[in-house]
C-alpha cells in the first residue's frame, strides 16, 4: 500500500503526517511525503533546496519504525491540488492524507481550495485531518 501525505508545514499537516505513520505501521504501507511548489518568477533554487531539506528531516520517525518513506518536491505550473492528484495517479497511491483548516465562518462550509480539489478529484480515498 502507498500512502501520500500532502505537506506544507502547517500544524494540520503535521497532524496528518503523524496519523499517516500510524496507518503505515498498521497496514505495512509505504509513505510518500510531497510538497507542491508553483513555478513562478520569485521561486528560487535555494527555496526548493530548503523545502527538500525540511522534508528529508520528516523521514526520521518513519525510518525509526522501519517504514519505507520517500519525499518529493514538485515544481510546476499546476495548482497544489492538481499536482497532488496527478502525483497520486502517476505513483499508484492508494490513500491520501491532507491537513485542512477552517479560517472563517464561511470556511466552516468549505475547505481550502487545495483540500477541496483533492477531495473531489483524487483517484483514491482521502483522509482529511484537522
Amino acid at each position: 500500500m502507498k500512502i501520500l501525505v500532502g505537506y506544507d508545514e502547517l500544524d494540520v499537516d503535521k497532524k496528518a503526517l503523524a496519523l499517516s505513520q500510524k496507518y503505515a505501521n498498521a497496514f505495512k504501507a509505504d509513505i510518500l511525503i510531497m510538497t507542491s511548489l508553483e513555478q513562478g518568477p520569485t521561486l528560487q533554487k535555494d527555496d526548493i533546496e530548503e523545502v527538500e531539506d525540511r522534508l528529508e528531516k520528516l523521514k526520521r520517525p518513519f525510518n525509526k519504525d522501519n517504514i519505507n518513506c520517500e519525499t518529493a518536491v514538485s515544481v510546476n505550473y499546476l495548482s497544489p491540488g492538481e499536482d497532488l492528484v496527478q502525483f497520486a495517479k502517476d505513483n499508484g497511491v492508494e490513500l491520501i492524507f491532507i491537513g485542512i483548516k477552517k479560517t472563517s465562518k464561511v470556511g466552516k462550509l468549505m475547505f481550502g481550495s487545495t483540500a477541496q480539489y483533492v477531495l473531489l478529484n483524487a483517484p483514491c480515498p482521502v483522509v482529511a485531518v484537522r
